[in-house]
Formats: structure tokens, sequence, C-alpha cells
């Protein structure tokens, strides 16, 4: 059972709870007890009916064995929310998200691609990404993308932390994710659900799951899968997931559990476009033989000790194992796909493979101390990770046109990826006053990445590459709350981002790679405040976060006069804004309710202290924008809820972004550089909770159809316009047993 229940489920269970003892009360005969007989009295029944109220909450102070107070932190249940669950649409699912950037590009709900504060979005990989506490970044040092990708309809909430805990899980600049997976009814030896949707361009899924308790052991576990032809022309999608849970509570304070999950897809990949393809039909494709191909598993242990009142251990050991993998034509829209003259025959395609070996350990201490009359909570603790990521690419692959990763000629490059590191942390969260609290943390990171392996076009005395990481990272946040519903909180974290894998690898014989790369670093600043009143709820913050070290090529010449690419920290960049998220609820009645919300965020990142290679040039980007980070991002919508029904109605803006460090200011022809326009999208969706076991969705995603994209990708999976979904509607319905 979750800890934190919403404001409508305890009202709920209260309902429940006082219904049930009176109607005992009124049922119950005359009894004697030493000699006095005791008369029944009959009561009125009493119904408690309230509308929940939807607002979004923040994690409390101290959340298992992590300390959030005075740090920005969401929920999104997505039980209480109307969004298209089956295809993962984030801009609904984080609505109520201020500032969260979305790579829009595709429909298939395959991957979330999401950021917040100016960062990439690709794959979130500027996140911790977790699974009830378990990391799923596929390799945090060489490929931190998380391609594990759970379905929503498994989820009961989604927890975001900003940049200013990350001391405590990870060094991240973005900060944690966590999705926390449904879990089985305690109080039932077997419960049943599933969840089936169909909907636009081919869409069928179903989700289904058993869970219960027997004994000491509680189960549950789930069997998804999905197909997409897609809103673009070979872009059809399949994919899978499968997890199990189990817990055996071996005492009242200790518990343990395993987990393993497993997400796998084959997706066709439509190609990008260009300009004049765009304009013409978004839904167009350039490709019809490139496949994006994932699968990942995530095993896990966890012991879970509450060790006295005061304290309490946790232990948990985890994995990231699987491959991602390609087949593909890899070349600008306007190269077209098309067969060798001389042969008659299609091209080869390129075949790539990622095979991760991701382990994790981490233990965590909390414990309850005093000093003289100031009370604290401390968490100490150690995450140790050992990293091999095998990167095989630029395979000769066949010339059909089917799903099929087999080689006529071998890899050009078979690396590996090494990283083993040691993090040790330690945060107090001091109560200086009942309503002061003073939160001072460090970490310390020592770690070793290590390049091996060969390129075939490349000079093995120029490949190895190690790079250290060491810091001592420190962060102080502090929280002041006012009354009970509202708080203000602040804080300054330190954090950085490792050299990752494809930072590192030269592309051809004419590039070579710095020997003393340094890892970006920054920090995260922020001060807020979080408040609700009676039908209002505003939660506002500014920060800053500089990030320094950026990673670039440079053209340089040796001493014989040529010139070559040097890849090297090319500058620094200053992010600033403002986050709001304001709910209010305009009419409320036993039967109806009217609320509204705005999630708007101001954020201006910037390039200082920079230059990068144009052609044979470096040209000074200071002032420049960031790449795919937006001026303003703002949602808004308006549900209307009547007894079990409810309908929102939701505008989303993303203002104009620019794919390239230089902002080309007008788009080349073929697609690959320029600005992305801005947008806006009108979304609807219903949510029909007919009884305790039957619930019905439907979604009308890009009401007007709009026509729009969300990046052009400078590498995979391909340079050029990505277009995102016209119009689509999806049903979904769900049963529980």
């Amino acid at each position: 059972m979750s800890k934190f229940r919403s404001i409508g489920s305890v009202i709920a269970c209260i309902a429940f709870s006082i219904n049930t003892s009176l109607m005992g009360l009124a049922q119950s005969k005359t009894q004697k007890s030493g000699g006095d007989t005791l008369r029944s009295r009959t009561l009125e029944e009493v119904k408690v009916t309230e509308i929940r109220q939807g607002y979004t909450q923040s994690l409390p102070d101290v959340h298992g064995t992590y300390l959030l107070g005075g740090k920005r932190s969401e929920v999104v249940r997505l039980g209480e929310i109307d969004a298209n669950i089956a295809e993962k649409n984030a801009r609904q699912v984080f609505a109520r998200l201020p500032g969260l950037f979305v790579y829009d590009m595709d429909g298939t709900g395959n991957q979330m691609n999401v950021a917040t504060r100016g960062l990439d979005p690709h794959r979130s990989w500027e996140y911790n990404i977790r699974q009830n506490g378990i990391l799923t970044n596929s390799d945090m040092y060489g490929y931190p993308a998380s391609h594990y990708s759970a379905p929503m309809e498994s989820i009961e909430r989604i927890e975001l932390v900003r940049g200013t805990a990350s001391l405590q899980y990870g060094a991240q600049f973005g900060g944690m994710l966590n999705y926390v997976t449904k879990s089985a009814d305690t109080t039932r030896r077997f419960g049943f659900e599933t969840i089936n949707s169909v909907g636009s361009y081919g869409l069928r899924s179903t989700y289904n799951a058993i869970g219960g308790r027997v004994g000491k052991l509680t189960y549950y576990g789930y069997y998804y899968r999905r197909h997409s032809d897609g809103y673009r022309q070979n872009a059809i999608s399949n994919s899978q997931a499968q997890f199990v849970s189990l817990q055996y509570q071996a005492s009242s304070r200790l518990r343990l559990s395993a987990e393993l999950g497993r997400s796998a897809y084959v997706y066709r990949i439509p190609g990008p476009l260009t300009e004049e393809m765009f304009a013409r039909n978004p839904r167009q494709a350039t490709r019809s033989r490139n496949y994006f191909n994932p699968d990942i598993w995530v095993p896990s242990l966890r012991l879970d000790w509450q060790i006295t009142d005061r304290t309490r251990l946790m232990w948990l050991a985890s994995a990231v194992l699987g491959a991602r993998n390609s087949v593909m034509f890899d070349a600008l829209a306007n190269v077209p796909d098309t067969l060798i003259q001389a042969t008659g025959q299609p091209r080869n395609r390129q075949v790539d493979m990622d095979n991760f070996h991701s382990y994790t350990s981490e233990l965590r201490l909390l414990h309850n101390y005093s000093i003289g009359n100031v009370t604290a909570t401390g968490v100490v603790g150690v995450q140790v990770m050992n990293n091999d990521l095998n990167r095989r690419q630029m395979g000769k692959g066949t010339t059909g046109s089917d799903f099929d990763l087999s080689l006529v000629g071998p890899f050009s490059r078979d690396l590996h990826f090494y990283t083993s590191n040691v993090a040790v942390f330690a945060e107090s969260q001091f109560h200086l006053t009942p309503k002061l609290t003073v939160s001072p943390g460090i970490r310390v990171e020592n770690g070793l990445t290590r390049l091996r392996g060969t390129i075939s076009y490349y000079d093995p005395l120029n490949l190895p590459n190690n790079i250290d990481h060491r810091f001592a990272l420190l962060g102080i946040n502090a929280q002041y709350r006012l009354s009970p519903e509202v708080r203000f909180y602040g804080g300054w974290s330190q954090a950085y981002r490792p050299v990752i894998f494809k930072d590192i690898i030269p592309t051809s014989v004419y590039e070579q790679v710095d020997k003393n790369l340094k890892d970006a670093t920054g920090y995260n600043a922020e001060i807020g405040m979080d408040g609700y009143w009676r039908g209002l709820h505003v939660n506002v913050s500014a920060f800053y976060l500089p990030y320094r070290n950026r990673l670039g090529s440079l053209v340089l010449n040796n001493p014989e006069g040529q010139s070559y690419v040097f890849r090297t920290n090319v500058g620094d960049s200053k992010t600033k804004g403002v986050e709001a998220l304001v709910e209010a609820q305009f009419v409320k009645t036993n039967r109806f309710a009217l609320t509204g919300f705005t999630s708007t965020a101001y954020v201006d990142a910037r390039y200082t202290n920079a230059r990068v290679s144009t052609g044979m040039d470096n040209n000074t980007i200071n002032g420049n924008q960031v790449e795919s980070a937006p001026r303003w991002t703002s949602r808004n919508g308006l549900t209307a809820r009547y007894r079990t029904l409810s309908l929102t109605a939701q505008f989303s803006y993303v203002s104009e972004t620019f794919s390239d460090a230089l902002n080309t200011p007008v788009a080349l022809p073929n697609g690959s550089k320029g600005p992305v326009p801005a947008y806006g999208i009108w979304d609807l969706n219903a949510t029909w909770r007919v009884n305790r076991r039957f619930n019905l969705r439907g979604s009308v995603n890009n009401l007007l159809d709009k026509s729009y994209f969300t990046k052009r990708p400078t590498f995979y999976p391909g340079p050029g316009i990505w277009p995102s979904d016209g119009r689509t509607g999806v049903l979904t319905l769900g049963i529980k047993l």
C-alpha cells in the first residue's frame, strides 16, 4: 500500500470506515455481560461525500531514506489526471510540471524525452532515472539515456525532484525522475487488472496484471503488448514489457524484495524530412529500411530494515543489462535511399549494437538524533558502480528491408567503455525551530573511465583514453514553514555530468580527442514558495544553473600546418528562469467541480566563453541560445468533474528554439539546421470512473491537427525535421477484478 494516498482515497477510506462501523452497530444484538443488559440502538446511516481536490503535491520532508525538505519536488498521480496514458503523451502526463520540455518526435509511446531548466531532453539523459528507486539509466557514464521503457499503464505515480537534491542519489544536473509502479492489493490473495486501448493509425495495446498477498509474501506482475502503424508512413512499432515483484515481510521491521523488469520494442524509423517535404506532407517518410531496437532487463534485490524506531537501513543491488540495436541507412533527409546504379541493388545498411553491463549497489542509513535542543534526521550512504558498455558500430548490414541485424562485413568500431566509481554521501536535516529546517550535505565521487578497443580507420596508439571522476560536491537547503500549508524553500547544490561515449569517439582519421577532457560541472540554485489555500495552490520558484566545460569540436592545425578536428571542452552556459504552477478551484459542490491550472516557465539559457567549429573556422557563440531550450513553456488546463466523470481541455505552448549552437537563423534546405518554430497544441481528455471495477478513458490529441515539430537532431536518428503527430484518438477500458 502506498504511504502517500491522494486526498480522494483518504476521504473514501474514512467514509467506508464510518459506514461500516455504524452499520455494524445498527445490526448488533442484545448482549449480556456480568448481569447487565446491553441494548442495541439503531443509528441513521451517515454518508461522507467529497469531490477530490486534485492538487499537485510535493514529496514529504523525509521520503523513505531520502531527505527532501527545502527542495522543489512534485508528484504526478496518474489515477487522478485525464491524460493519454496508452501512448505516454508526455505533454499531458507531465502537464503540471512547469518548465518540462518534451522532444515529441513520434507517437509510439516508446520513450520519454524530457528535460527541465534548459538541459538536453534526449531520452531524458540529464536525469537520474529510477523505477521504484532502482536506477534504469543504461550506463550513467557511457550512455546515460534511459532505454528502459515501462508502460504507463503500470505506473501509479511519478516523482520529480529538481537538481538541488542530487547529492543523495547522483550528481545529475536535472534531478531525479522516479516511476513508481502499481502494487498488489494486500487485503486479497489474488487480484487481476486489465487495461486495453485502441486508437488511430492501428494502435492497440493490452496490459494485464495480477497481484496479492499470501501470508508474508506479496506478489505483483504484469505482461504488456502494444502495436502501432504510426502517424507517419513506415513508422510501425511493436513493443512489449514484463515485470514481476516479490516482497517478503520477514518481520514487522524487516522486508526483503526482488524485482525483474524488461522492456523491448522494434520501431521502424520513417526518417527525417527537408523543409519542403515537411511543408508538403509531414506524414511522408524518407526511409523504409531503418529500425531501432532496445531490449533492456533491470533486475534488483532490496533489503529494508527498520533497525530501531529512530534508525532505518536500506540496501539495494541492481543492474541494467541488455542491448540497444539499430540497422539503418543514415544520411541527410535529401539523400534518398535508392538503388546503386552499377548493380541495381539496394545499399547495404549500417548495423550498430550497444551492449550494457551496468551494476549498482547502494547502502543508505537514516537516523533520527538530537544535538541539545535541536532534533535532526541524517542520511549517510555509499554507492558503487561498475559498468562495461560495449559499442560495436558501422557494421556492414544486409541490403534487405526487414529488421535484420546480421552482418556481411565486420564492425569498423569495436570499443569498450569501462567505468568504476565509488560515491560516499551524507546529509542532515536540522530542525532549528519548529518552522525552520536547514539541510547541509556532501557527496564525494571517485572513479575512472577507460576507453579501449579498435577503430579500423584510426591509429590504435591514439585511441586509449582515461577519464578521472574525482569530485567533492557540496550543497545546502533550507525550508521555512509559515503554516502547515505554506512553506518557503531554497538551496544550492553542485552537480556534474561525465564525458559520455559519443563525445570522445573520433568519427574519422581527421579527428583527435583531447586526452585531458573535463567532465561538465556546475550547480543548481533555487528559491521558491509552495502554498495551499482554500481553492488555490501555488508553487513558484526561481533558479540559476551554470554549466561549465561543455563538449564540442574545434578546428586546429598540426605542426605541419594541416587542419584537423579536435574534440574538447568548448565553453560554458548559464541558465536562469522562473517556474510557476497555479491550480485553482472555481466551483465546488458535492457533485460538480470546475478546476483549472497553468504550468508556465520562463528559461533563458545562453552560452558564455564558448566557441565551436564552422567548417575551417572557429566562431564565438557567446550570448547564443542553448539548443532545444525554449524561452517559454506553458501548459494550461480546465477540468470539469461531475460525479465520476471528468473532462479536461489542455492548451500547450512552446516558444521557438534552435537546433545548433550557432543559432542558424534560416533553415537549411536539407532541414538539418535552423530554428524550430513555436507551436501551440490543444488536447482533450476524458475519464469515466464507472465504479471501483471499471473505468473508461478517451483522448483526442492535437485536436486542431496542427503540423509541428520539436527537434532537428544533429545525430541519431538522422539530421533533419522529425514531425510530431497530427490529430489522433485513443479509447481505453480498464477493469479490476
